[in-house]
């Protein structure tokens, strides 16, 4: 863990840093107040400080208020080295967002339990917000596939349709199905088919830019969010996206296992009516795509965008659809 240690004064910051260096810390020393908030803001890694109190330009109690103001992706634990000892001090000094103070002359063993006990803390807060990165990324993930959720895709979605209505820049969807997927877990399994559904998003890597957005929108169906891209972009993606998958059997059990998917294409260019509209249409070409044989990507028409839902799947036989 490293430390920084600021003191104008070189005998004092000599001794500091050899100590807190013979403790096992690394050591980011400076001289001065200024160079010691902006080494704070400058490098995350830093997240103990000793402070002296009496420094030129900013003192030790500036630096303080400064951080708590200014830093608020991480939590700095701040000991201020002070030569006052009366008690109105230190609680100035802690009112300023100092975490504890040791008084000079320093004791050794005093200022490494001090910085034992701020360890802790950054330690404790390193956990928590571990912990918090982990929830949230649950909370927005597939656990099967690792790609955003429903709920995440959609919102994702629905968000870059508004930045795109905002900038005027197109927005496009791919709507994909695996096919046959029923048949594959009937033939050879349940796990069989969640091997499948892990392995197709590494697929779609190489067919799609850095910044498009992929999410499992259910069971066998992935969306696939598009900003800034127009229609025959898109129809290309969903295309580069077939053969991807189609060109790389899956390999199950030791056994290589063909899988096609059939495509669904959407594009804000077109007369829509929002998100619902913009996915019910790449919703009915998908289903187009599936009856006329699979392994394809098809592009919506604009009476696609108008359809009602009680008319996507009328008169499709459902042994069609899988």
């Amino acid at each position: 863990m490293r430390v920084l240690v600021a003191d104008d004064e070189v005998t004092g910051r000599m001794l500091a840093e050899r100590w807190i260096k013979a403790w096992g810390y690394e050591t980011v020393v400076v001289s001065d107040g200024e160079a010691a908030l902006a080494q704070l803001k400058r490098d995350p890694s830093i997240q103990l400080a000793v402070l002296d109190w009496m420094m030129p330009g900013l003192s030790g109690i500036d630096v303080c208020q400064a951080v708590r103001a200014s830093i608020t992706d991480r939590y700095v634990y701040m000991v201020l080295l002070t030569g006052k000892g009366e008690s109105g001090d230190s609680v100035e000094g802690l009112d300023a967002g100092a975490d504890d103070y040791v008084t000079k002359p320093c004791n050794p063993r005093e200022l490494e339990a001090r910085l034992r006990a701020g360890k802790r803390i950054v330690e404790l807060e390193r956990t928590l917000v571990r912990v918090q990165e982990q929830l949230s990324h649950e909370a927005s993930h597939d656990a099967l596939t690792g790609l955003y959720n429903r709920r995440a895709i959609l919102e994702e979605l629905e968000r870059e349709l508004m930045r795109g209505g905002r900038n005027s820049q197109p927005l496009s969807l791919i709507l994909c199905d695996i096919d046959h997927f029923k048949n594959i877990n009937d033939t050879y399994g349940h796990p069989a088919g969640d091997e499948v559904l892990r392995a197709i998003p590494g697929l779609f890597t190489s067919a799609l830019r850095g910044y498009d957005r992929t999410g499992r929108y259910g069971g066998e169906e992935f969306l696939i969010v598009l900003s800034n891209c127009a229609e025959k972009a898109a129809e290309n993606a969903a295309e580069r996206v077939r053969r991807s998958v189609a060109a790389k059997p899956i390999l199950i059990s030791g056994r290589e296992l063909p899988v096609t998917l059939s495509l669904g294409i959407a594009s804000s260019e077109a007369a829509h009516e929002g998100v619902a509209s913009l996915i019910k249409a790449a919703d009915r070409a998908l289903y187009r795509a599936k009856r006329g044989g699979r392994n394809r990507a098809i592009l919506a028409e604009a009476s696609d965008y108008l359809a009602t839902s009680s008319a996507r799947l009328a008169h499709v036989p459902q042994a069609e659809l899988e």
